[in-house]
């Protein structure tokens, strides 16, 4: 099936919508620097709580979760752990309302809360963090656009589209002009409208996700009964052994293969493996992406707890209705579904085959309509955060320090524009520099993490040695690939060392940072941690302050949210697989853990 005149004209209904909310909301996003870049942080938390999760409702990542639910069954629930996808749980318990204290602009604004504006290493570490938070978000971009394009191409033939066309487009370039011409839409209402049609773009996006999603989960449902998918033992159970112990030798045999190459055999292995770095990851605190500019854009620290515990609760059961039950279609229907290449299975390709295969006009509109606008948030937010840092850590700050509001929404616009360029011109030559940049991007998270766990929770770490472990853990994760194979998550513990040591040496190699800025920094955000020199500092300064003693309460929140989320992911697999007793222990579970956080969370937050 492919789109019919109705999903066309939901397509088109769409895209209009967003230009319109872009042009509607372009004289609130001139009002001011922060009007532009951060809605003024006067959004409130249940719309940014809204464009986190649909900005993280992306095509490549489910694509790739509908593919690792049909292979790995409920053991699927785990593996986004790799990201770690419970970090949004630290944000919500503790690590978001850090942030929002610092009342910093972005990542790299942060520095000078924690650092100060000058020093030993403060330009050093304020730059490369500018440079790795830049280089993300081109990265992002330039394989986003190419992605929706290939997307793109399965619904909407280039042959129906070419005779419109006034000029020729080689065969291996239409992916790439169909993703310029959702690009230039996104890049429209996000450069015209600033955060605010940003936001609303997304929450638009959402309910029509949420209808297709649930749509999909019935459609699954309703074919589903009277039938038994064909799975090996174990496939519907969510916990493992020592070894994964799922075989697909007389199902689908390159399933086995997949699992192989994925390097997933020894689940437990991988399991505390994904543990060990996740908790690292999620302590360190949001990256310098669109994820952390909307907790910067919240009204309060109280805001910006409730914004990230709510992308939780929105994301999950909705995004896994759609995945259980694309998976559900391919397991029915699998030898109805395209899904073979000249090497084999491509199991990414069952999402874009189950939706082209099994449903209906209308909904099929609302679902590829939704995807589409999944790139578009996933871009604009992006976009939204890369002329953040060039406006405000670059422009502002070393060329144009008193830039009125006219010169600075300009500076966003041309920012805006050039960043998208030389994302698409990237993207052009993504099949020379894929590997080059996803590189890259990859050395860059690489070394993130260590540096960015000290700065919270130890007083004596300072810019020398935020800067010192970047570049080592960078460092050694461009030269890794060539000296290990496998697995790179199996090699992370010592890249973590590594990182640990340059912070360590770099801290050491440079005095303590200013008295004033630490003791303003403590007294303001509140982190828990090794900071007892700066606490008792404090205390003579203002004998009334009250240090944060939270953290039991905290990891005792985290390990409760961690369970929730996912619970909540296993909700909608249960409904549509309609396992009853399963799904009754997962409600019962549930309602016990929102009651209890109920007291030992939301009624504890505070600004």
């Amino acid at each position: 099936m492919k789109l019919q005149l109705l999903d066309v004209l939901i397509l088109l209904s769409y895209l209009i919508m967003m230009v319109l909310i872009g042009w509607y909301y372009r004289k609130k996003a001139r009002l001011n620097k922060d009007s532009y870049l951060m809605g003024g942080k006067k959004l409130p938390w249940y719309m940014l709580g809204l464009s986190d999760a649909s900005d993280m409702f992306d095509i490549s990542g489910t694509m790739w979760m509908v593919s690792l639910c049909f292979v790995y069954g409920f053991k699927s629930i785990w593996i986004p752990w790799l990201w770690p996808v419970f970090n949004q749980v630290f944000n919500m318990m503790f690590m978001a309302k850090w942030l929002r204290r610092s009342n910093a602009d972005t990542g790299a604004g942060w520095m000078a809360t924690r650092f100060g504006e000058s020093g030993t290493g403060v330009k050093s570490s304020h730059a490369i963090m500018v440079a790795f938070a830049l280089i993300g978000c081109l990265g992002y971009l330039a394989y986003g656009f190419v992605g929706l394009g290939k997307f793109v191409e399965i619904f909407i033939p280039w042959n129906v589209v070419e005779p419109y066309i006034p000029f020729t487009v080689p065969p291996e370039y239409v992916a790439h002009f169909y993703g310029i011409i959702f690009t230039l839409f996104a890049m429209f209402y996000s450069i015209l409208g600033g955060m605010h049609s940003i936001v609303l773009g997304d929450v638009i996006k959402y309910a029509i996700m949420t209808v297709g999603c649930i749509a999909i989960g019935v459609i699954a449902m309703h074919h589903l009964q009277g039938q038994q998918v064909n799975v090996p033992r174990g496939w519907s159970d969510p916990f493992f052994g020592w070894k994964l112990n799922l075989d697909w030798s007389h199902i689908v045999p390159d399933a086995n293969k997949k699992i192989a190459e994925d390097g997933f055999g020894l689940f437990t292995v991988f399991f505390m493996m994904m543990i060990f770095k996740g908790i690292f990851a999620s302590m360190a605190g949001p990256a310098p992406n669109y994820d952390m500019q909307k907790v910067l854009s919240s009204r309060s620290p109280k805001e910006a707890s409730k914004m990230t515990g709510f992308v939780s609760i929105i994301l999950l059961p909705i995004r896994y209705t759609m995945i259980i039950g694309l998976t559900v279609l391919a397991l029915l229907y699998y030898n109805q579904l395209d899904v073979q290449t000249t090497n084999g299975t491509d199991f990414e390709r069952i999402l874009p085959a189950a939706i082209n295969n099994f449903l209906p006009v209308g909904i099929l509109g609302l679902v590829v309509t939704g995807l589409l606008g999944a790139f578009m948030g996933t871009f604009s937010g992006t976009l939204n955060a890369a002329q953040a840092y060039v406006v405000n850590d670059i422009y502002l700050k070393y060329i144009n320090p008193d830039a009125s509001t006219k010169k600075i929404i300009t500076t966003n616009y041309i920012t805006g524009v050039v960043v998208v360029f030389i994302g698409v011109v990237l993207g052009f030559f993504a099949k020379d520099v894929n590997s080059i940049l996803q590189w890259i991007v990859g050395a860059l998270y690489g070394g993130y993490i260590a540096a960015n766990v000290l700065k919270w929770y130890w007083w004596r770490f300072n810019a020398s040695g935020f800067f010192w472990g970047m570049v080592s853990g960078i460092a050694a994760a461009l030269i890794f690939p060539f000296v290990f194979t496998g697995l790179p998550l199996y090699n992370w513990p010592l890249l973590f060392l590594i990182s640990i040591i340059g912070s360590i040496a770099g801290t050491y190699a440079a005095p303590p940072t200013d008295e004033k800025v630490l003791n303003t920094f403590y007294s303001t955000v509140k982190p828990w941690g090794f900071w007892k020199p700066v606490h008792d500092k404090v205390l003579q300064l203002d004998p009334s302050f009250v240090p944060n003693k939270r953290f039991k309460l905290d990891m005792f929140n985290v390990v409760l949210g961690i369970i929730a989320q996912l619970l909540l992911t296993l909700l909608p697999m249960y409904v549509v697989m309609w396992m009853k007793l399963p799904l009754l222990v997962t409600v019962a579970l549930l309602a016990v853990i929102i009651v209890v956080l109920k007291k030992t969370w939301w009624n504890k937050l505070e600004d």
